[in-house]
């Protein structure tokens, strides 16, 4: 057995894993980069912290470094530079085979962590009208049945972040809704619809269904999917991310305007407001308590259990983002699931980090008991 990784004596070695380049490694310490509060309280308990900042480029020598360390903590966006994380997940699978604890491991991120989690989970308490589209065949045959509806729709990216990706689309004002799913689908290229990209920056535009569906054409060629669920009209109301430590919520941000915001009536839609910050909250926040037994109690066990995640292997910090649903008839809200973050969780609560010290620390001492290292 190869135990060349394991610490000699009692001090535990973590790295922290995060995206640059070869100048950026070479001038990493623990104080210049984002992770500093979260280093001075690992090095507080008595354990060594490294930056192990990473690139394809020089992928084998950050291999090297992980394998000499007890933990790895990572954060690094599933597209970093133009560049996917597969020469990164696979060098991490590899590190971890080795008994050292990785989180989040690639294998967790992509029951987790990928949009399509938003359609499998559909049928929990956090769901809502949900669909998947597996190739560009089937979403132009099956969307503009949904836009004939009247409703909005969100298209979101099998793998992203920072809202690239994700399209909200509707029939444009004064595109009869009376028409049948067929005819919508047989003439895309007289159909116009309104179309918002959730990046940042972005406004309202409006063009032909079969713009739209060209430009779609790249998600497809990329991970072969996207998901479309229902829009929901409460979005102006704000978003709440809970931040969870595995399978404890550990705070909580709420963000009043959120990507995809509409315009306020009467304003021009290409004037619709832009996101603004979030602020962040420790989890006894009075105002979201219901939500945090829901997730606590319910939805989190339940998707446990649905995509065969034991509580061990969850993420040392995620979070999952709701939206307000329909209120129900007795005046009591619903959140519905938005999106689940695991690969780059940044920033988070003060509140979460003394969970992510106590955590890792755990995860590291039951992975050398695990393999009889204790």
């Amino acid at each position: 057995m190869n135990k060349s990784h394991i610490s000699q004596g009692t001090i535990n070695r973590i790295a922290i894993v995060y995206p640059g380049d070869r100048i950026k490694r070479g001038e990493a310490t623990n104080e210049n980069n984002r992770f500093s509060d979260l280093s001075r309280l690992f090095l507080a308990t008595g354990t060594h912290v490294e930056p192990a900042v990473y690139h394809d480029d020089f992928r084998d020598e950050v291999r090297d470094q992980l394998m000499k360390v007890d933990g790895v903590l990572v954060w690094f966006n599933p597209n970093e530079g133009g560049r996917d994380r597969a020469v990164l997940d696979s060098m991490l699978r590899e590190v971890a085979a080795a008994g050292v604890f990785v989180s989040t491991h690639p294998d967790v991120i992509l029951k987790l962590g990928t949009k399509e989690v938003l359609y499998t989970t559909r049928s929990l308490g956090w769901g809502c009208d949900t669909h998947l589209y597996e190739s560009m065949h089937q979403m132009r045959q099956e969307l503009p049945g949904r836009l004939a509806a009247g409703k909005a729709r969100v298209l979101k990216q099998y793998r992203g972040s920072s809202g690239d990706g994700i399209w909200k689309i509707e029939l444009a004002t004064g595109v009869t809704r009376s028409e049948t799913p067929n005819a919508l689908a047989s003439k895309p290229c007289d159909v116009v619809v309104r179309v918002r990209h959730a990046k940042r920056g972005s406004t309202e535009e409006e063009m032909t269904l079969e713009d739209f569906f060209k430009l779609c054409d790249r998600y497809f060629i990329s991970h072969g999917k996207l998901i479309d669920q229902e829009y929901q009209e409460r979005l102006p109301e704000g978003m709440v991310r809970c931040y969870l430590v595995q399978d404890k919520v550990t705070g909580f941000a709420h963000q009043a305007i959120n990507a995809l915001c509409p315009a306020p009536p009467g304003v021009p839609s290409s004037e619709a407001p832009q996101p603004s910050a979030r602020l962040y909250h420790p989890p006894t926040k009075r105002e979201f308590q219901m939500l945090k037994t829901k997730v606590e109690q319910e939805w989190v066990p339940a998707a446990q259990e649905m995509l065969g995640i034991e509580t061990r292997n969850l993420p040392v910090l995620w979070d999952c983002d709701f939206l307000l649903g329909p209120m129900r008839a007795d005046g009591e809200d619903t959140h519905v699931l938005c999106e689940i973050n695991v690969s780059s969780v940044a920033p988070y609560p003060e509140s979460a980090m003394p969970y992510i010290v106590e955590t890792t620390l755990g995860m590291i001492r039951a992975t050398r008991q695990q393999r009889g290292l204790a």
